[in-house]
């Protein structure tokens, strides 16, 4: 870091795959770790993983569509670590159907997380970023923005969350804060195993099957993503803000 002040970073959706990945990530960076997760046990060996390296965090239960758990947690966030001035939100759920099949209830959760769930928890940590005059948001976006068959509630979101990233992006940056979203193409975590399961394929032979139709050959790892977000939350980003980036290994069409 460039600065002598530990920032302090929170991962939501951090107790595995992209989110734990990138938690261990920016507590290398010499960031102080709030994981994020709506069970704070799962959050356990994300935590333990950052400590054992020998850097801090803490380990926050908290369902990020809920306005007064969001709120109780930046709170305890702010008063056992410090005030929270990088925000990854990367919390997300599938429930994938045709849109004949998809109830409203499938609907209204995906939604309530991605969408809900970023706007409660960049407006609670946007307050103590603008006070600190720094601050990076991060949104985790998908390459499914741009339309996958299935998904039309996760399209829908993780598209929505690249306007939002924009819009924040204008209304902040005066304020020190930038916004960013990455976009994922695939990755192997568990909800791309979960994916595979639901379609009645091996994950392996999923994997193998995705990497045939990506440019470089193979698919995406946590730490590929990790990579992207780390940048988008250091102090030499500063003049990047409102940007979206495809990590999908290649082009998409």
């Amino acid at each position: 870091m460039s600065t002598t002040e530990q920032r302090v970073a929170v991962v939501t959706g951090g107790a595995r795959g992209i989110g734990a990945a990138t938690a261990v990530r920016l507590a290398a960076e010499g960031r102080a770790v709030a994981v994020i997760d709506l069970d704070e046990a799962a959050c356990k060996d994300t935590v333990e993983k950052i400590t054992a390296a020998g850097g801090k965090a803490i380990a926050v239960g908290c369902d990020v569509s809920d306005e007064a758990q969001v709120e109780a947690a930046v709170a305890r966030i702010a008063d056992e670590l410090g005030a929270p001035t990088i925000l990854v939100n990367n919390a997300g759920v599938l429930r994938d159907n045709l849109l004949f099949k998809m109830s409203v209830a499938d609907w209204d959760t995906v939604m309530n997380v991605h969408l809900r769930g970023a706007f409660l928890m960049s407006k609670a940590c946007q307050k103590h970023m603008v006070d600190a005059g720094f601050g990076r948001i991060v949104n985790l976006s998908s390459s499914s923005a741009l339309g996958n068959r299935g998904q039309v509630n996760y399209s829908a979101a993780k598209a929505g969350l690249q306007g939002f990233t924009k819009t924040l992006a204008k209304e902040l940056g005066k304020f020190g804060v930038t916004a960013n979203s990455v976009a994922p193409g695939f990755i192997a975590t568990e909800m791309t195993k979960a994916t595979a399961e639901r379609v009645g394929m091996g994950f392996e032979d999923f994997k193998a099957a995705a990497a045939t139709q990506i440019p470089v050959a193979r698919v995406g790892e946590p730490d590929d993503i990790a990579n992207a977000i780390a940048f988008f939350t250091g102090e030499a980003a500063g003049f990047v803000s409102g940007q979206v980036l495809y990590v999908a290994g290649g082009p998409l069409d």
